[in-house]
């Protein structure tokens, strides 16, 4: 009788995630390459915009950038939308751009990418080539996204935003181990893939006692805070229909402690840098057993290892493991509890609005 094989992780291509994690690497070098040609051009400031989704990943990039960055460093983190009708008193012809579109479609990106071409700004996409965003910035200022076999959360888009981003930093001396961290990181996509092995059966426990729950709570600050707003807003909000509330760790004694309840599930994300302190604050909150209630789960990415990197890049991996756990796996078994297909909408892309 044939042996029924494992399934380690459930929907998951593991060699097509693998291969796309080479694909990211080599992508990231093209990634660095236009950050050369911005820092030999010179700028001065960094705009990074998105909407939604990209808008969420971009957050990651803008914190680590002031982290690192040195005091005369100008980093912006724009709103597409927003900005195509405020526009923004500090872009000039000589400031830089950078935005992302998965589909390659995103109206109010190419809106803003259009304007932006017209007043002079240098802008580059992370993006289809052949779609309009890509077209409207032009081949030699566009990187394709990492293809994606049907596995994986945001974490490649992330390396290759931070490809870019670290590596200005390093043109102007503030981030001298660029390079150190490009080889630490180059198969950092097996260990995410093992990270994603350990965290499964704890992904599935969480969905199906609390997919169902009329309201859940999101807390997580730094580097962690825009994949807390992209799995709770992105995943949970507009592709499973759930009514979330995400709230930094800072802002969390001040309003949304008084809704806790037995009933509504509380996630909270605890990063790796400045902010752990205010995730620990909240840890001993929820494990104080005064809000009456033991529904809360705690995600800590220190819990996992990568071999071989610097305890000075953690900071930086930390959302590529948020992401690969919750925007990954938590969504994976979200969808089956729910059973709402992730890729259906009521209204996004359904029509023009």
């Amino acid at each position: 009788m044939q042996e029924t094989e494992k399934i380690e992780i459930m929907n998951f291509d593991q060699e097509g995630y693998l291969a796309d994690g080479k694909a990211a690497v080599e992508a990231g070098k093209k990634m660095a390459q236009i950050a050369d040609r911005v820092a030999d051009e010179g700028y001065d400031a960094v705009f990074l915009m998105g909407v939604g989704g990209t808008w969420d990943e971009l957050m990651q990039l803008e914190y680590l950038m002031n982290k690192f960055g040195d005091k005369d460093l100008e980093v912006y983190l724009i709103h597409a939308a927003e900005w195509n009708v405020m526009g923004h008193k500090r872009m000039t012809e000589r400031s830089v751009v950078l935005t992302a579109s998965e589909s390659g479609t995103t109206p109010e990106v190419l809106e803003a990418v259009k304007k932006l071409k017209q007043m002079g700004v240098r802008t580059f996409a992370m993006t289809k080539p052949e779609g309009p965003i890509g077209q409207a910035v032009g081949a030699e200022n566009c990187i394709r996204m990492a293809s994606n076999h049907g596995a994986g959360g945001c974490e490649m888009g992330y390396y290759l935003a931070d490809c870019f981003g670290l590596r200005l930093l390093n043109r102007r001396g503030c981030f001298p181990k660029f390079d150190l961290f490009i080889e630490q990181t180059e198969n950092v996509w097996a260990e995410l893939l093992d990270m994603r092995k350990r965290f499964e059966p704890k992904a599935e426990e969480f969905a199906r006692k609390y997919g169902l729950a009329p309201y859940t709570m999101f807390i997580g600050s730094g580097a962690l805070w825009g994949e807390t707003i992209l799995f709770s807003m992105c995943i949970l909000e507009e592709m499973q229909w759930k009514r979330t509330r995400y709230i930094t760790s800072h802002d969390f004694f001040h309003g949304t402690l008084e809704l806790l309840e037995p009933g509504v599930p509380v996630v909270l994300f605890k990063g790796e840098d400045e902010c752990r302190a205010l995730d620990n604050r909240v840890e001993a909150f929820l494990r104080s057993g005064k809000t009456g209630d033991e529904d809360y789960l705690i995600i800590d990415t220190a819990e996992y290892a990568i071999p071989g990197l610097d305890d000075d890049f953690r900071v930086i991996v930390s959302p590529w493991i948020l992401s690969s756990l919750v925007t990954d796996r938590m969504a994976a078994y979200y969808e089956t509890v729910t059973k709402h297909n992730l890729k259906y909408r009521r209204y996004y892309h359904q029509f023009d609005y």
